[in-house]
């Protein structure tokens, strides 16, 4: 193990999450990818990884089952998803804002509903931190990555 590999190498959701339609399944995947593509995560007090993520969903809670590569438990934490929720159904309304937007508004209009859109994910990625602060450190892309697999798994399509 290389002390100080702070980095996702694989995430996994359990079946708690349950499966949905190909194109969500899609949408899950491409979150996944671009996580683990880069990121920086490191448990608090852990001396290094790179790690494996477990996610899965408990009473509607998100649990983080972190391991080493090779197997060794990290850590577990439980992130109630409740201070996320309304950023995240706000994110959802101002994505379908954006996307019927595509479809018949101007340049100038479309730039504006991305920007509130940004806006909302930005908000989204820092309440995550906040969540997991003094237990997983995040720079703010990752945070970033992560919200948006975290929305991924409350879209039904």
């Amino acid at each position: 193990m290389a002390k100080g590999d702070y980095r996702l190498s694989d995430v996994v959701l359990d079946e708690t999450i349950g499966r949905s339609t190909p194109d969500v399944e899609h949408e899950r995947a491409v979150a996944i990818f671009d996580l683990i593509e880069e990121n920086r995560f490191e448990p608090v007090g852990h001396p290094g990884g790179p790690y494996h993520l477990l996610l899965s969903l408990v009473d509607s809670k998100l649990v983080f089952s972190i391991k080493t590569e090779s197997g060794e438990d990290v850590a577990t934490h439980i992130l109630s998803l409740t201070p996320l929720r309304r950023i995240i159904k706000d994110y959802f309304m101002i994505c379908e804002s954006y996307y019927e937007a595509i479809r018949s508004a101007t340049p100038s209009q479309i730039e504006a509903i991305d920007m509130g859109r940004r806006g909302i994910h930005n908000d989204g990625s820092q309440t995550l931190m906040d969540r997991l602060k003094g237990k997983i450190d995040l720079d703010f892309d990752s945070a970033r990555r992560l919200f948006t697999l975290v929305c991924v798994l409350y879209w039904r399509g």
